[in-house]
């Protein structure tokens, strides 16, 4: 398959170092409400990446639930593949894609575990049919056939047929804490703007412009 003529210009707009906020957070709160304003799709799914113990990258994509000034929550079960590399190796990166509008972020940092508080608060905020799922499903363990998690499904359905779901003991989030953001936006003649975010040793936020 040829994909050298698959390209278009990216014209959505320019960054600048004036109009950057002074923190990150700031920055990416503002990003965020503007791709939620404009109704892209999936604006809070961010794919993250996480090392194995033989340094193998691997990556997925999940839906950020919260993020304030310490840190970005996700949830997740606990026993995954991902979890397993987080606790062999807590460094970890994700990426908004936010391609609709040319623009992307990338963020770097350390992932700490949630405590049961934040982690049954969620839960019991999520679709019983959500809550369910995270019961049925041994998250990258292999399986033979669609049918037997549809099975699981539906046994774990009549168990709690009749009272509340508790929250699975294998089943948690993190809160990954940045220490090194990008700021992407598309430019014409692929002379994207690109602006990082690194912490400095007194925990100021030093502000730099990178070539594309």
């Amino acid at each position: 398959m040829e994909l050298e003529d698959a390209r278009r210009e990216y014209k959505y707009g320019h960054l600048t170092r004036d109009s950057l906020a002074d923190s990150p957070y700031d920055q990416f709160d503002l990003w965020m409400q503007h791709a939620i304003d404009a109704n892209i799709q999936d604006p809070t799914a961010m794919v993250i990446a996480t090392v194995g113990s033989g340094g193998c990258p691997s990556q997925r994509t999940v839906l950020l639930k919260h993020f304030d000034r310490d840190g970005f929550v996700f949830y997740t079960n606990m026993e995954s593949r991902k979890a397993q590399e987080i606790a062999n190796n807590n460094r970890v990166c994700i990426l908004f894609p936010w391609l609709a509008m040319d623009r992307q972020v990338i963020i770097e940092g350390k992932a700490e575990r949630l405590g049961m508080t934040s982690v049954l608060k969620y839960f019991l905020s999520r679709p019983r049919e959500s809550q369910l799922a995270a019961w049925s499903s041994a998250q990258s363990r292999e399986i033979d056939a669609r049918s037997l998690l549809e099975g699981e499904f539906f046994r774990m359905k009549e168990k709690f047929a009749d009272r509340e779901i508790p929250v699975p003991s294998f089943w948690g989030g993190y809160r990954i804490i940045p220490d090194r953001w990008e700021f992407w936006q598309g430019g014409e003649h692929r002379l994207h703007d690109r602006f990082q975010y690194s912490q400095t040793v007194e925990g100021q936020w030093e502000t730099i412009r990178l070539a594309p």
